[in-house]
């Protein structure tokens, strides 16, 4: 995905190049882990004093949120501080944790919460299928974290909730990202979204309005009243599924059909260049029959975790040769996922791991997957798999691998003195 809006720092993750310790967006991801972590240490003194009912499933839902940002910092920045509520209010900078520290710890909290939070919860609250899949993507990602793969304690996790956690793919692969997606048997743990009660430019709200255009889109067929005339797809994203727009228009599969084509161009010369490429219409904000007032904000709830992903790892495990897990029914659940969205289904020779990272694109892009996707299959970094504008370059080039992590912002330097910069930066 590339966007055209140029804002400070947002022209260096669009072409991947020139990212630095003063990128606002970096420093905005940072900032809203350490606002997120102190949150939920809080809560979980106060909880201590004071009597709730179910107080133990809320204590566990909270030290989920609180691994939940620690895992994103180990994913992205590879270090920071380990704030707990044992450490709370403490008036000195804490030590640096490294990538190792921050993984054990959430690994210990989620092995802790897991057997202890409900099995079921209500729409949009952590589960334990919730916590078991932010343990399968923990150990998914074991050798990029840790240097140990840990393939066989990835396949416990995605076993369980294939098999225990009663979730089933969409038979309307569309629903799953329309404003009624609460219906929606698939998706395992949304982040909420209400046009009226949580008005907010984030969430789905910039993924859909940034991706509609009043120059050569209907926007009332989104139900959005606003197009920021920002984000498109590449060939990266939509060659998946055809070499020109005729072959995406005409396609069985569903996913291919996800993309504005009229009036813009296959290939993005310039990425600053509305035309140039096609705008994702994936999400959308109105009901997956295409009923739905258009309004300011979007109500669509965003899938953070859902089954098809799970079908997905556990194919991708099978042919890593994680244990207790098998081709055949890795073949099935790949199947499975192809055929819902109209696709061919594939042969057992087709099964490799070139095909799933691809599948992975046709499937979970603009969900928030790709780059810890590509690190895993250690195709981000170098230059033996480049997408357009990679490195600053319309044909894509190669970036260092310094390029794994981003950079630890110069705020977060600056107010604690035991913090190191990532290499490279």
């Amino acid at each position: 995905m590339k966007n055209r809006w140029g804002d400070d720092g947002l022209d260096q993750l669009t072409t991947t190049s020139n990212w630095d310790r003063n990128n606002k967006f970096f420093r905005l991801f940072y900032d809203r882990a350490y606002y997120t972590i102190p949150q939920c240490n809080n809560f979980l003194q106060a909880l201590e004093i004071a009597d709730f009912p179910d107080e133990e499933n809320i204590v566990a839902e909270t030290r989920f949120l609180r691994a939940l940002a620690y895992y994103n910092l180990i994913d992205v920045f590879g270090k920071g501080v380990l704030a707990t509520e044992e450490n709370f209010g403490q008036s000195e900078a804490l030590p640096e944790a490294s990538r190792q520290q921050l993984y054990n710890y959430v690994e210990s909290e989620l092995l802790v919460i897991e057997p202890v939070i409900s099995p079921t919860s209500s729409y949009g609250r952590a589960n334990r299928y919730v916590v078991d899949m932010l343990l399968a993507k923990l150990y998914m990602n074991a050798q990029v974290y840790t240097g140990t793969p840990e393939w066989d304690k990835a396949a416990i996790y995605v076993n369980k909730i294939i098999n225990e956690g009663g979730y089933s793919l969409d038979p309307n692969f569309v629903r799953i990202f329309s404003a009624d997606n609460e219906s929606s048997p698939e998706i395992i743990f949304p982040l909420l979204a209400e046009s009226l009660t949580s008005q907010s430019f984030g969430n789905t709200t910039y993924i859909v309005n940034g991706s509609l255009s009043a120059d050569t889109m209907p926007l009332a067929q989104f139900g959005a009243t606003q197009g920021w005339t920002g984000h498109r797809a590449t060939p990266a994203w939509y060659g998946l599924f055809g070499s020109n727009a005729e072959e995406l228009n005409t396609s069985n599969d569903i996913r291919a059909n996800l993309f504005w084509t009229d009036g813009h161009n296959f290939v993005m010369e310039d990425y600053r260049t509305w035309v140039d490429g096609f705008p994702s219409i994936k999400f959308r904000n109105t009901d997956s029959d295409g009923s739905g007032n258009p309004v300011d904000f979007s109500s669509t709830d965003f899938p953070f975790y859902r089954l098809s992903d799970v079908y997905l790892m556990y194919a991708e495990l099978a042919v890593r040769g994680a244990a207790n897990t098998n081709m055949g029914d890795a073949l099935t659940y790949v199947n499975d996922v192809r055929t819902r969205s109209g696709a061919d289904a594939i042969s057992m020779s087709e099964l490799t791991e070139d095909f799933i990272i691809d599948e992975r694109g046709r499937e979970l892009n603009l969900e928030g997957h790709r780059r810890s996707d590509l690190i895993r299959f250690n195709r981000f970094t170098g230059g033996s798999y480049n997408w357009p504008w990679k490195g600053g370059s319309a044909q894509g080039t190669s970036i260092p691998d310094t390029y794994k992590l981003f950079p630890i912002p110069a705020t977060a330097l600056q107010a604690n003195p035991n913090l190191t910069q990532n290499p490279g930066f």
